[in-house]
């Protein structure tokens, strides 16, 4: 009985062990079998990955990585951003020939930019994939997915959008379809924007959505108005650098860049180059300061009578026909005086300045789109004189807008920046005039807007703001060269305000500006532009932190006197402390 049992015991045993074989070897296949699909799975998804085109299969192979990272402005305003859009897409020669002519039918009642027959068209074309329409609207999509054909394959993929349509356009540029930066800021931060690392990211710009709308805007009608061909207008800052507003027109909308005029793409900022006429003059007053053949504000220049320079003459437009000191030639716009200085100083003098200012380069930005400045190609006694007030000499908007800082900021050029600076890392800069020639640059411009001086530039004073500058008007060059057009001529008005504690620099300019009935006519910068730049202000001064204070401005009560003319009533007191000159400004001196 006991062997009976003891047999029974191992051959309970034996099957124990066959089935826990049987279960590992099942079990075994099972992980076999899933492995094996497991790699089959992986195996297809890769083939999809590396052999599918794309597009045709409705897939983004950029899908699982972060999208384009948006650019913003200063305020975290979005200007750029990637959004997910709907995309209509017809596979042609998947339509059977007998539903041709329907399927075309349906479409151009939905999608109406084409006609039936173009639709037809490009059914029997054969081909195996159209886009029919990208970035389409929901409603569209659904229209279009109940005409119920399996040829038409709607896909979602990403799409660069501007959600400001035109605003700042020639700044941010715009993207190809296939996903790279073409121009302007998406251009130079391609790399930045799409780097697995980066992308996703917000890019900050140094441009003020809403500074930018007012600059646009003003200069917009301005153009209008007075049926200009362009127009071009920025604010700089003018210890950092930082562009806060940047506008070319005619504009485009980048959401649509390939729709509009390709000329609408250049940008009259930083590309095209201008004479910029007698906004010249404050530099050449710099520079004959810091030369010394300007050595006191009462020095007198005899402008009686037109200059004559072999077979051209030099003629004031606001003629005083007397002598005039170094004030009243900025007042009152003297080209006669502006020679004779200019004379004076010399080629070479003349050369160093602009070039410390830039002048012989394309503008400092990051922008790809610059163009270089046009020099005289003789430096002969006409070139050296004209150049002082602007003439024969071409450089960009932004050339100027940057000397202009140097004028006043206390004499540093900086390079212009689309890229929001940390106080922290603004560049150093180079000095290119003394403090004490900036505070006399100061004063001048100041001098030209004041409506008690009766300047050229009195019409874009804007109360309480204390604005300075200089209007040029300069006469085009004739098309295909020889001589000047002087139907047509480029109005531009350089300004700085608070005069008395320089923080930003506004530019406006109108390329060929007609006279109207209120501007009796005249088509100068005095009548054209400045009222423009006057309305520009009055929007963005509180914007820009500049409280209006009538009581407060730099000190002109060294220099109104020499404009002063017997009979005209003393100049007003100032209610409160006026910015003083320094120290080694020496009174009737630089």
């Amino acid at each position: 009985m006991a062997s009976l049992a003891q047999t029974g015991r191992v051959t309970l045993a034996g099957q124990r062990h066959q089935t826990l074989q049987v279960a590992h070897y099942r079990l075994m296949v099972m992980m076999l079998l899933f492995l094996g699909l497991s790699g089959i799975v992986a195996l297809r998804l890769t083939w999809l990955a590396v052999f599918t085109d794309a597009p045709s299969r409705g897939t983004d192979p950029n899908a699982l990585l972060p999208p384009r990272g948006d650019i913003v402005d200063r305020n975290g305003v979005p200007l750029a951003v990637t959004i997910r859009a709907w995309s209509i897409a017809l596979h042609p020669d998947r339509v059977d020939p007998v539903n041709r002519v329907e399927v075309a039918e349906k479409l151009a009642r939905v999608l109406p930019e084409k006609s039936a027959a173009q639709y037809l068209a490009i059914l029997q074309s054969g081909k195996s994939f159209v886009y029919l329409r990208r970035r389409a609207l929901p409603a569209t999509v659904e229209q279009v997915n109940a005409i119920g054909s399996t040829a038409i394959e709607l896909t979602r993929e990403p799409e660069r959008l501007y959600p400001q349509t035109g605003l700042a356009s020639h700044v941010l540029g715009f993207v190809g379809r296939d996903g790279i930066g073409m121009s302007g800021m998406e251009r130079v931060l391609d790399h930045e924007l799409t780097d697995p690392l980066t992308r996703g990211k917000p890019a900050m710009l140094s441009i003020d959505s809403r500074v930018q709308a007012a600059v646009e805007g003003e200069l917009a009608a301005a153009m209008a108005k007075h049926s200009a061909i362009g127009a071009a207008g920025l604010v700089l800052d003018v210890r950092t650098g930082e562009v806060l507003a940047m506008a070319s027109l005619p504009t485009y909308n980048p959401n649509a860049a390939g729709r509009g005029d390709p000329e609408a793409l250049r940008n009259n900022v930083t590309q095209s180059v201008y004479e910029l006429g007698s906004t010249f003059k404050a530099i050449t007053i710099a520079n004959a300061i810091e030369n010394g053949v300007v050595t006191s504000m009462t020095q007198k220049y005899d402008a009686t009578a037109p200059l004559q320079i072999g077979r051209y003459r030099i003629k004031d437009d606001h003629p005083e026909n007397r002598w005039l000191n170094v004030p009243e030639m900025m007042v009152h716009s003297s080209n006669i005086v502006t020679a004779r200085i200019s004379e004076q100083i010399g080629e070479e003098r003349i050369k160093a300045m602009f070039t410390k200012l830039g002048f012989d380069t394309p503008p400092a930005i990051e922008l790809v789109e610059k163009g270089r400045p046009l020099w005289p190609v003789y430096w002969g006694r006409s070139a050296v004189m004209t150049v002082g007030y602007g003439h024969g000499i071409a450089v960009t908007p932004l050339h100027l807008a940057s000397a202009y800082a140097a004028l006043v900021n206390g004499g540093t050029l900086r390079p212009a920046t689309l890229l929001k600076r940390d106080a922290a890392h603004v560049p150093e800069g180079r000095k290119v005039i003394s403090e004490a020639t900036s505070f006399r640059v100061r004063q001048l411009l100041r001098m030209v807007v004041i409506p008690e001086a009766d300047g050229t530039g009195k019409s874009a004073d804007t109360p309480g703001f204390r604005l300075g500058g200089k209007t040029g008007t300069a006469e085009k060059p004739r098309a295909g060269g020889g001589g000047y057009d002087g139907s047509n001529n480029v109005a531009t008005f350089a300004g700085v305000f608070p005069m008395d504690e320089p923080r930003y620099v506004i530019i406006m300019m109108l390329d060929s500006p007609k006279g109207t009935k209120d501007t009796y006519g005249f088509k100068t910068a005095g009548w054209t532009i400045a009222p423009a730049v006057k309305k520009v202000l009055g929007r963005v001064g509180p914007m820009l932190g500049v409280t209006p204070d009538q009581g407060r401005d730099i000190d002109l009560t060294e220099l109104l006197p020499l404009v002063w003319h017997p009979g005209q009533p003393p100049v007003p007191g100032a209610a409160a402390p006026l910015a003083a000159p320094p120290a080694s400004l020496a009174a009737g001196g630089q």
